[in-house]
């Protein structure tokens, strides 16, 4: 299989920027998720930044680090343990002893509790949640700090508190008769660990791709309403597919009184989106699908439930990154696939399944701008570090944070989906 990376090289043309191909460490200091699909999404001052990686690494051959990779694996040994999400680069998976989506691998690490360090090659808020769920004296290492969130960034702790407060002052406090509070947050696993907080102290829960239709009936056998940050896609493709219609789903514009809704739109609404969403699976349109079916009749197309309301509305089927990956598995039939995820993990699937065509829908190759800042030189390094006894981009939520942040995160385990009829 050519790597994205390769492909990026070797026809720059094809790709959202050329910039792609280089070395993260070329504007891992600079303001900005870099290079990718995040590019043109604003960064918060407070994202985080990734301090100078050592030339030994950034001069290093892809073989070089590689073989460094190895032995410094095979000398720690069961003391750390490799995490990597599905829309890592190949470079960085084939090292991984644990893939899949943000909370698959949080539970993957809890499987492991004698391990010394975990090194999570993915973005901030999943170091962060693995750091809520991992053991005393374990260490989650993130080896690019700048690999953070554009989606998680765009809801953040003192605009959700205030958003809070407005809402109260709309819907007061007081639950109804059924003994349902006004309104209730959830929040999507693709958030910091304080939102995360903020859910466990005012009664709420916490989300993923795969279980926020059962997540939304938990909240609404709670809440009158649910207010769901920060993927507006996710909350409103999987409330509609409950029923809920779409009048009743305003926006919250954080940067607006009442989120630029009336009191009354507020008072009728089931689900209170916030304004944002994921760079990557915005990219996917109605278009891309009609032009997939034009050119491979019969295709089958799966989309995340992160792209817009459109685009799932005219799939075949949308799912979790999970999801794609077991639908995918389970075709007993040659098939061809238009996916719309995240260009790494579709292009895994094509080589892992050989026996069907598997394509993304968009023809451009762009990767997610901060997943892809987890580089073999940053793992070389973490891993080398450890070897020689120091901990480097600790990843630490305060005990406060994590304590509310595990709250919601139980409550989400704890909520299991009901039997259909």
């Amino acid at each position: 299989m050519t790597s994205v990376n390769l492909l990026i090289q070797a026809a720059p043309a094809s790709s959202c920027d050329p910039a792609l191909a280089q070395g993260p460490w070329d504007f891992d200091t600079v303001p900005g998720y870099g290079p990718g699909s995040s590019e043109h999404d604003v960064a918060p001052p407070t994202a985080p930044r990734q301090g100078a990686l050592p030339a030994s690494y950034r001069e290093a051959s892809d073989d070089e680090l590689h073989a460094r990779i190895v032995a410094a694996r095979e000398t720690l040994g069961s003391r750390v343990v490799v995490l990597g999400h599905f829309y890592q680069r190949d470079e960085i998976v084939q090292h991984a002893d644990f893939l899949g989506d943000s909370f698959q691998l949080a539970n993957a690490a809890q499987t492991v509790p004698d391990a010394e360090a975990i090194v999570f090659c993915g973005v901030h808020f999943m170091a962060e949640t693995a750091d809520v769920l991992a053991k005393p004296g374990q260490a989650v290492i993130l080896p690019n700090l700048a690999a953070g969130c554009s989606m998680a960034d765009m809801a953040d702790i003192d605009s959700v508190e205030e958003a809070w407060a407005q809402l109260e002052s709309v819907y007061g406090t007081e639950p109804d008769a059924d003994g349902r509070v006004p309104v209730i947050p959830v929040t999507y696993m693709n958030s910091a660990a304080d939102l995360k907080a903020f859910c466990g102290r005012h009664g709420g829960i916490v989300c993923t791709s795969s279980n926020a239709e059962t997540v939304l009936e938990w909240a609404f056998e709670r809440g009158q309403r649910v207010l769901f940050f920060p993927d507006q896609h996710l909350g409103r493709n999987t409330a509609k597919k409950l029923g809920v219609p779409l009048e009743q789903m305003p926006m919250w514009n954080p940067r607006k009184p009442l989120g630029g809704s009336s009191e009354q739109e507020l008072q009728d609404a089931r689900v209170i989106l916030w304004h944002g969403f994921c760079s990557v699976h915005k990219r996917f349109t109605v278009d891309q699908i009609d032009q997939a079916r034009a050119t491979y009749p019969g295709v089958r197309v799966i989309v995340h439930p992160e792209c817009p309301a459109p685009v799932v509305d005219a799939a075949d089927e949308a799912g979790s990154t999970d999801y794609i990956r077991k639908a995918v598995a389970a075709a007993t039939e040659p098939t061809t696939f238009a996916v719309g995820t995240e260009i790494n993990m579709v292009n895994r699937l094509a080589a892992e399944h050989p026996q069907h065509t598997i394509f993304c829908l968009d023809p451009v190759v762009c990767p997610c701008s901060t997943m892809y800042r987890i580089h073999p030189g940053y793992l070389a390094w973490v891993l080398e570090e450890l070897v020689a006894g120091r901990v480097v981009n600790q990843v630490t939520v305060p005990a406060d944070v994590a304590a509310d942040a595990k709250v919601a995160l139980e409550r989400m385990l704890a909520a299991k989906p009901k039997v259909r009829a």
